[in-house]
């Protein structure tokens, strides 16, 4: 079987193997871009961690790979390394599961996306809380609830495209992408656009496209969409996305209602007609409209 044998040593410069030093055989690795929110057992962390150099046996030769490198793929796995799994678990019982959100895919969805993965670095210790999180230029990422709710109500499914308006962290980008085709985003705030879309990367997602832009105009060489999820309050539905809703397409957006209030608002296009209902009472940031 081609493949390493990993031996430990005590230095990275002139290294001497230990005593019975080899610690196994492992399948020869392929370094290859990671499949989404790809998880590492602590076992094979273990070992990664544990190892101190690697020597390659190929045709009776000894290739080895200098200590730098070895530091720095440990540590690339120590950062896809999962230990918050049973976070995600309960965070879906407790707070989605319990609360009436009781699609699989959805359900499926939520335990999959790395949320502390796609916040600042001082809120990850609340990743999985039952609340909205600052992410930094005034807006948040919505709380774990909120964000299952907004995607049941727009029925995502295989085969789907959806357009997002307000890309903020990219967690709701992530959901969708974990169950429908593509999902296309728009952020009007380049530094919040610009992270989130070198955070999805990282995380594998290949099917969410961000782009930076006033979402007030949504993204017309990709419509007619089949759902278009809104994760900012305007005063009124704007009518560039109601066209770019597909016939029995269905929209989610907080619509400002008086004061302080704002409503969830589920659009559908029936037979070319709008049927909008309000299905729950929410709170998000304003709809930032472009100064030019």
């Amino acid at each position: 079987m081609d493949g390493l044998k990993i031996k430990i040593f005590f230095s990275s410069s002139n290294p001497v193997p230990a005593k019975d030093g080899f610690i196994g055989f492992f399948p020869k690795p392929t370094l290859t871009k990671p499949e989404p929110n790809m998880e590492w057992d602590n076992g094979r962390l273990g070992a990664c961690i544990s190892v101190i150099y690697i020597i390659t046996y190929r045709q009776g030769k000894e290739n080895y790979i200098p200590m730098k490198f070895i530091l720095i793929l440990c540590l690339l796995l120590l950062d896809q390394s999962d230990d918050r799994k049973a976070e995600r678990e309960k965070m879906v019982k407790d707070q989605i599961a319990n609360r009436g959100i009781n699609d699989p895919a959805i359900l499926d969805a939520m335990r999959k996306v790395l949320r502390h993965r796609l916040v600042p670095e001082n809120q990850k210790q609340d990743a999985y809380q039952d609340s909205p999180l600052p992410i930094g230029k005034g807006q948040t990422i919505s709380q774990p609830f909120v964000v299952a709710y907004m995607t049941e109500m727009v029925k995502p499914e295989k085969g789907m495209k959806v357009l997002e308006i307000g890309t903020g962290s990219g967690y709701q980008a992530a959901v969708l992408a974990e169950i429908v085709d593509e999902v296309f985003t728009l952020e009007i705030i380049p530094e919040l656009g610009q992270k989130a879309e070198r955070d999805l990367k990282e995380l594998g997602y290949d099917n969410i496209h961000v782009r930076i832009a006033d979402g007030y105009n949504g993204w017309e060489e990709h419509a007619p969409f089949d759902a278009i999820v809104v994760t900012a309050s305007p005063d009124h539905i704007p009518p560039s996305l109601i066209s770019q809703l597909k016939e029995g397409g269905r929209m989610i957006i907080p619509i400002e209602s008086g004061g302080l209030s704002q409503q969830l608002v589920l659009v559908e296009k029936i037979d070319g007609k709008i049927h909008k209902k309000n299905v729950l009472p929410v709170r998000f940031v304003p709809f930032t409209r472009s100064k030019e």
